[in-house]
């Protein structure tokens, strides 16, 4: 496929290898590294520490615990983790000390001799044990639309059921890593690996007890972040600024991939009960599910992931009357939080689990189903009170049935089954209806700083953070259309906290949305000016010695535009200017190249005791239908053929925008298949490393991709029409699980209601073979 726009701004660096990331900045003189001394037991109390072998060693600087902080607590919600552990450890992983030495290698040594006691205690650690044990944090929510109870009542047809999720492992290539640089006046420079500059700087400057205008916190790039950089970063900044604050000298943090994966968050796992009532074609009438989701040790953001998951429950379908409820259970595991998707793809898999299980109970095609209840007509309310404006979901079905050719290769599907011996194969579709804003409100929010240069080129900071994603092209693009220069005149700088203060996280796939239109209103600021001071200059007015240029108020500037480098008088073309030449002349008559633009997202709102509001801004949607082949003799999973069709609006760059739809799904369909985590039976992450966790490589993906877009100029609340494209992809991988439970039927298996995500191999042969795995999260 040929693309329209530039390629990543970062594209020529990272094949050549010359892109910098954190672990690639220069030693500096006096640097120390750091390492963290974290438990090695689940639950129980610290009765003792020696650091006296340690800290003998030649090159080992100092060895820091939780009493050389000023403030031990932190969390992006509730403030109930500690940074260093006090008395108790609640999860393997959780760090104890910090060392600092002169090296790596006798950083290691250190802490290989330091001992710590601990006297265990029994752990809860899956959410079978914590809901038995009612360990459950913060309150219950519910979100309740209609009279589900009288439905039930009168039910036509009903199914009960449970349907578990297993987590996911972010697996950004570049693990959580922070050097910090000690300033005069006891400040300090933050260079971190984080989609949160600002959380970084409150959280390091709090437990040092530093003002915060004392920390700037300065994000170049990351190597993949997918959530897991969202909150969690924050914890590790700290502690290497906590060496850096003490000691006056430079401190590097950066956790090996097995350290990073033991210690830090994933995905939640759910384990959800559900009861739904439908008629005779399968029609929803009544839907409740309690919600159950494993929040780990302590809160980080899973609040707001469970609702996002409560959210997401109707996926693209409309619910007539619903009661859904959300409870956070604890266990003595790492914090779960952030992961692309923020709970979405938790929600939407439990109706996409029960459009299946109706489409067997009836006998029927699940795809018939789906259009029966996907919101259309007059059924266009979410359950918690928003309409899906300008809705296009019956369109995307329609088309995606016709061009993926879904019912002739149903039948033909049956065919090959009906000959085969060693293969079975199943072909599903799914949808998503994905709302785009954070659910906390004052979140939806950004702002950035356009700087025009004398030559006419241009610098951009925002608070927006490029982890591979492609956020920095997109504004570029958005601010050379605003400034009518060329796109490689451009540059969008590292995003620091000095520069854009009070930003929220590049996160719920609003990055672009947000930043973009804040780059936008500062170039019209920009702009404004300079039309103003053009439309004086065609009029007559010439600069002199005595009398310079000024803004005048009142001047229609509307017939001016900038585009390819010019500035244009629409209603005298002939009378132009170049961009840089009127450029120039601001600067000499003193009128400022220079403007700070705010965004805020409009008009949303939720009222969390009701249940009701409006959180979304608007949805991104899309279908696709997966094929897949299963192997009967090893459960060994094929993804054919996916057909995938999104709605994205007016995409501001296509070529980043296909990327995006293409990574997400892949990662989707590699945490309904083969991502697991294995934990032993006192709690520690067995799948730490590549060679134990498996996600998608290029066998995983499908042998026939076809990717496309409809055409829809309806979004104008949003930046140039566009719609965001980070998450929802993700959600369409639930395409592979429902072909694998399809091809689990036309295997001959009546009950595939208890197949859990993930669908690894091993538990389809299990399944194949008559055992049904019991699922332990």
């Amino acid at each position: 496929m040929k693309f329209k726009d530039l390629p990543h701004d970062s594209a020529v660096s990272h094949v050549s290898g010359t892109s910098e990331f954190i672990d690639d900045r220069p030693k500096q003189a006096g640097e120390l590294w750091v390492e963290v001394v974290y438990s090695t037991v689940a639950h129980g109390d610290i009765t003792h520490i020696d650091t006296k072998a340690a800290i003998a060693i030649e090159g080992v600087k100092s060895i820091y615990s939780y009493l050389d902080l000023a403030s031990n607590r932190w969390g992006s919600i509730v403030k109930d983790q500690p940074l260093l552990a006090e008395k108790t450890v609640h999860y393997i992983g959780e760090p104890i000390l910090v060392i600092a030495a002169v090296d790596k290698p006798t950083a290691l040594a250190a802490k290989a001799v330091v001992k710590i006691d601990i006297t265990a205690k029994q752990p809860v650690l899956n959410l079978k044990q914590a809901r038995a044990q009612r360990r459950f944090m913060g309150e219950t929510y519910c979100i309740e639309t209609g009279d589900s109870a009288a439905e039930f009542a009168q039910a036509e047809h009903l199914l009960t059921g449970q349907f578990i999720n297993g987590g996911q492992e972010q697996f950004y290539l570049e693990s959580q890593a922070s050097i910090v640089y000690p300033e005069e006046n006891n400040c300090l420079h933050v260079h971190v690996s984080a989609q949160h500059p600002t959380e970084v700087q409150h959280v390091v400057a709090s437990a040092l007890g530093l003002k915060q205008h004392q920390v700037v916190a300065t994000v170049k790039r990351m190597g993949g972040g997918f959530g897991g950089k969202e909150s969690q970063s924050a914890h590790y900044a700290a502690l290497a600024a906590l060496v850096a604050h003490k000691t006056k000298k430079p401190a590097r943090l950066v956790l090996s991939k097995d350290d990073d994966m033991i210690v830090t968050g994933k995905r939640h796992p759910f384990c959800n009960d559900y009861q739904v009532a439908f008629d005779h074609q399968g029609k929803l009438q009544a839907l409740n599910v309690d919600f159950y989701t494993d929040g780990g040790a302590y809160i980080d953001l899973t609040p707001a992931i469970l609702q996002r998951a409560m959210f997401h429950v109707d996926n693209a379908y409309y619910l007539p009357h619903a009661r859904i409820t959300g409870t956070i259970c604890q266990t003595h595991t790492h914090p779960h939080t952030a992961f692309r998707g923020f709970g979405g793809p938790q929600g939407a898999a439990v109706i996409e689990h029960i459009m299946e299980e109706i489409a067997l109970h009836l006998d029927i095609d699940a795809l018939d189903v789906r259009k029966i209840n996907c919101y259309q007509g007059n059924e266009q309310q979410t359950h918690y009170g928003q309409t899906v404006d300008h809705n296009v979901l019956p369109e995307l079905f329609e088309q995606i049935e016709r061009t993926a050719d879904y019912r002739a290769r149903r039948k033909s599907i049956k065919q090959f089954n009906q000959q085969s011996t060693g293969l079975i194969k199943g072909l599903a579709l799914s949808a998503v209806k994905f709302g785009i804003s954070f659910t906390t409100r004052f979140l939806n929010q950004g702002n950035a700083l356009v700087n025009v240069h004398v030559d006419g080129t241009v610098q951009v900071s925002t608070g927006a953070t490029e982890m591979g994603q492609g956020v920095n092209s997109k504004i570029r693009k958005v601010v050379s259309e605003a400034l009518g220069v060329a796109e490689t005149d451009v540059r969008l700088m590292p995003t620091s906290t000095e520069k854009n203060a009070n930003t929220s996280a590049t996160a719920a796939s609003s990055g672009s949305d947000i930043n973009c239109a804040a780059a936008a209103n500062a170039c019209h600021k920009i702009t404004a000016r300079l039309a103003n001071i053009a439309s004086q200059l065609w009029a007559g007015f010439v600069p002199s010695d005595e009398h310079e240029l000024c803004l005048l108020d009142g001047r229609a500037t509307d017939h001016i535009e900038f585009k390819g480098g010019q500035v244009i008088n629409l209603k005298q073309p002939s009378q132009t200017f170049k961009f840089n030449e009127l450029v120039g002349i601001a600067y000499l008559n003193r009128i400022s190249l220079s403007d700070y633009g705010h965004y805020k997202t409009p008009e949303i709102y939720y009222d969390k005791a009701k249940g009701k509001g409006r959180p979304f801004l608007y949805f991104t949607n899309g279908v696709a239908a997966s094929e897949v082949s299963i192997d009967s003799y090893t459960g060994e999973v094929k993804i054919l053929r996916t057909d995938l069709l999104m709605d994205l609006g007016r995409m501001i760059n296509d070529g980043i925008d296909h990327g995006q739809v293409a990574g997400g799904f892949v990662q989707g369909a590699g945490w309904v298949t083969t991502e697991n985590l294995y934990y032993s039976d006192q709690g520690k992450l067995l799948s730490h490393s590549p060679t134990t966790y498996k996600i998608p490589s290029i066998h995983d993906t499908p042998r026939i991709f076809n990717i496309d877009f409809i055409e829809n100029h309806s979004n104008v609340m949003n930046i140039r029409g566009s719609k965001a494209v980070g998450e929802p992809p993700l959600l369409l991988g639930l395409s592979v699980w429902c072909a694998i439970k399809d091809a689990l039927r036309n295997a001959g298996l009546s009950d595939t209601a208890g197949l859990c995500i993930p669908a690894t191999s091993e538990t389809i042969l299990m399944n194949l073979s008559g055992q049904m795995p019991e699922q332990v999260l």
